[in-house]
């Protein structure tokens, strides 16, 4: 069948989700990150743990990490009289308005909570009850952005949508732009109605030109969100690409740079890094990867692109994930590898790249998400 051969990226975190259940069953949270350094000079160590689910994250004026948090799910149900529900296996959804946060952490890697009681939902165990909520964070200036990818109806968490918040120094927050309206009421051209998602799932956003530019992996698309809310279409991904379902957006220079998830069963070699410049005209500039779900460039202009699953994942497995650095000739290099279940990443002021770890874990365990630095001995 059809749903089988594809994948939102809610449901390509479940299966993570589902041999996560079975790692973390027999390997203590403090000790999972077991990443290994592929190349001299580069240095991994935990910076930060007593996370749930950390995904997107981005350094704050203050110097401090702040880190959107998936949560912990939820137990609430919607039905189909309510809205349209996300069909099966991904669905039935369950959810709590109140499961997620967003945290910040200082030079020292000490977490305080931002902001709390965020919605968060997870999918049907038949694909591993994926969990999200906020599904990344963004500064324009020194005001705080967050985006929310685990509410809406379709999702279990009736009365809320996903979209961006603005979030106050003091936590309090207001949605500034619904998603989930709008996703609903401008399709794109190419929907995979066998594996859809009413609400959406935004994973990735970036501040670029006095705007938020928000990625949406099962529609496929970018949005652009304005300070004052209005959203608008950068561009329908779906439409030259097909489901691909795009993850991780920066910006670099001019451009947009945007990876790819893939599809399930993973073809290995087959996720992409695509440009797209301001007008919206999109070219593939890097291929050959597997499962994209992050990408950074450093102050050198080279890529870093983040693999949640570069092999094919065992139960009882746990080192999955991978950066690869591609060199200013177009070569790949992994420099860190056997990464527990990564899901963003990001550099630092000071130089050194931040991971969000164990970012995918099954309902029920709290606290296992991680930190990871990633120091460079020569930053030249």
């Amino acid at each position: 069948m059809k749903t089988s051969l594809t994948c939102s990226i809610r449901s390509l975190l479940g299966v993570a989700a589902g041999f996560a259940a079975a790692s973390l069953a027999v390997t203590p949270p403090a000790a999972a990150a077991s990443a290994d350094s592929q190349t001299e000079g580069i240095k991994t160590s935990v910076f930060a743990t007593g996370l749930n689910n950390p995904r997107g994250l981005k350094f704050g004026p203050d110097g401090d990490l702040y880190v959107a948090e998936g949560g912990l799910g939820g137990e609430k149900e919607t039905t189909p009289k309510e809205c349209a529900q996300v069909v099966a296996p991904t669905g039935p959804y369950t959810g709590s308005p109140t499961g997620a946060r967003i945290s910040k952490i200082n030079p020292h890697g000490e977490r305080e909570t931002v902001v709390d009681h965020l919605p968060s939902s997870q999918t049907s165990p038949n694909v591993g009850s994926s969990i999200s909520g906020v599904s990344d964070v963004a500064f324009i200036g020194h005001r705080l952005y967050a985006l929310i990818a685990g509410a809406g109806c379709s999702h279990g968490v009736a009365h809320t949508s996903n979209g961006v918040l603005r979030v106050r120094w003091d936590g309090m927050h207001e949605e500034i732009a619904n998603l989930s309206e709008f996703y609903q009421t401008h399709p794109v051209e190419h929907p995979d109605i066998a594996d859809f998602e009413p609400d959406g799932v935004p994973y990735s956003m970036v501040a670029a030109h006095d705007a938020l530019f928000v990625v949406e992996p099962n529609h496929g698309e970018i949005d652009r969100v304005a300070r004052d809310g209005h959203i608008s279409r950068l561009i329908d991904i779906s439409a030259t690409q097909g489901h691909i379902v795009p993850t991780a957006i920066v910006k670099e220079g001019c451009n947009f740079y945007v990876g790819s998830l893939g599809t399930f069963p993973i073809v290995h070699g087959s996720a992409k890094v695509l440009e797209i410049n301001g007008k919206g005209e999109i070219r593939v500039v890097a291929t050959g990867f597997e499962s994209i779900v992050g990408i950074a460039f450093d102050d050198r202009g080279r890529m870093y692109v983040l693999e949640l699953i570069y092999n094919t994942p065992v139960p009882g497995q746990t080192s999955l994930g991978q950066i690869v650095r591609v060199t200013e000739t177009g070569a790949q290099e992994v420099i860190v590898s056997k990464l527990p279940f990564p899901t963003a990443m990001t550099f630092g002021p000071n130089r050194n790249l931040y991971v969000s770890n164990n970012g995918v874990t099954p309902p029920g365990v709290t606290g296992a998400g991680q930190i990871l630095k990633v120091e460079f001995e020569d930053k030249d």
